[in-house]
């Protein structure tokens, strides 16, 4: 594992040449990179799943006895994604994309943030929490702020059924993963990004990558993939771009960009 910083960038130019010479460069993102618009991660201390145990109200079963207890989960997410903006990392990428230097992006969030910054292929594993969804009819409709406010819980003026935001929860089965597996099945370069990649089925993706002989990239404050915990070496990490996403990212674009130029 190769380690690059912004004080250490003796291998930058290194990985920058091995991106620019992949054939299906792809990302993949979860919570950290959207710390920096202000989103905490779910599972970081006074995250949300410190105030709502996610076997409390964020499972199927939870909403289909209770969705007035789901609810109040549904609301406090959406207050928090309520006007966040893309942020530096986000904008790398989208520009990585743009420049044809990134097929798209695999993302376990579900604040539509790389849509925002101008990501044009995106893939939402857990889904989005900008549209509610029937469970019955398949009926959808865009979120609200109304939604939000009060404890009203909203129904399908279809047919009358509880309406939940489109994000997967636990025990519901995830969006277009066929789709999505499809679409790594090509790359043979991956941009871990803001992700430890612990949580299945995002996890598959780099394993399936690295038995494929594909490059890893990967993005964190600490090295999360693959790491032995006796030498704190990642097995599966090929350049870990060791600090703050909001700025490594930039660091990666900024190079290639450079080295892009006709």
């Amino acid at each position: 594992m190769k380690v690059i910083s912004a004080d250490n960038r003796e291998y930058l130019q290194e990985a920058v040449e091995l991106l620019l010479s992949a054939k299906y460069p792809v990302a993949l993102t979860g919570a950290g990179i959207s710390v920096g618009s202000g989103i905490p991660d779910f599972r970081s201390p006074g995250g949300l799943w410190s105030v709502y145990a996610p076997d409390e109200y964020a499972t199927l079963e939870v909403f289909y006895r209770d969705p007035a207890k789901a609810w109040q989960l549904y609301r406090a997410l959406g207050r928090v994604l309520a006007g966040k903006r893309a942020n530096r990392a986000h904008l790398a990428l989208a520009e990585l994309e743009r420049e044809g230097m990134l097929q798209g992006v695999v993302t376990q969030n579900v604040d539509a943030l790389h849509q925002a910054a101008g990501s044009r292929n995106v893939f939402e594993i857990h889904g989005d929490h900008q549209n509610l969804q029937c469970l019955k009819c398949q009926y959808a409709e865009p979120v609200i702020a109304e939604h939000y406010e009060g404890d009203a819980v909203p129904f399908c003026p279809h047919c009358s059924f509880p309406l939940k935001p489109n994000v997967v929860l636990f025990g519901e089965a995830v969006r277009d993963y066929e789709r999505i597996e499809l679409f790594v099945s090509r790359c043979d370069l991956l941009l871990v990004a803001g992700t430890s990649a612990q949580v299945y089925p995002a996890a598959e993706i780099p394993l399936r990558i690295r038995q494929r002989g594909g490059l890893i990239f990967e993005f964190n404050k600490e090295a999360a993939l693959g790491v032995d915990r006796y030498s704190g070496i990642s097995s599966n990490t090929d350049y870990f771009f060791h600090g703050d996403i909001l700025s490594t990212l930039p660091m990666l674009r900024a190079a290639a960009g450079k080295s892009h130029e006709p």
